[in-house]
């Protein structure tokens, strides 16, 4: 394959909640970035509502390279990178 790539957008700097990127060739997928902020959450395990820091994240790719099932655990694998910063520098 040549001329594939990927691409990150983040809206989040100018305000953007939630969006759309669309996917340009040559591109295979693009990842969109929003803007963070705080949210309540339910916890089960307490039964209450928390504040949480909630970042969107949107990920537009091409289905003819990519199947969606390896899309998600993609998307999956950015937010828990995301989210414990220090298992992804033991993980490699």
């Amino acid at each position: 394959m040549q001329g594939g790539c990927f691409s990150i957008s983040n809206l989040g700097g100018i305000g953007g909640t939630y969006f759309t990127p669309i996917v340009n060739a040559p591109e295979v997928a693009i990842l969109g970035i929003s803007r963070a902020r705080m949210e309540p959450v339910y916890q089960r395990t307490s039964g209450q509502f928390v504040p949480r820091f909630m970042l969107p994240l949107s990920l537009s790719y091409d289905h003819r390279v990519i199947d969606g099932a390896d899309g998600i655990r993609f998307l999956r694998w950015v937010a828990e990178a995301l989210e414990q910063p220090f298992l992804l520098s033991l993980q490699g």
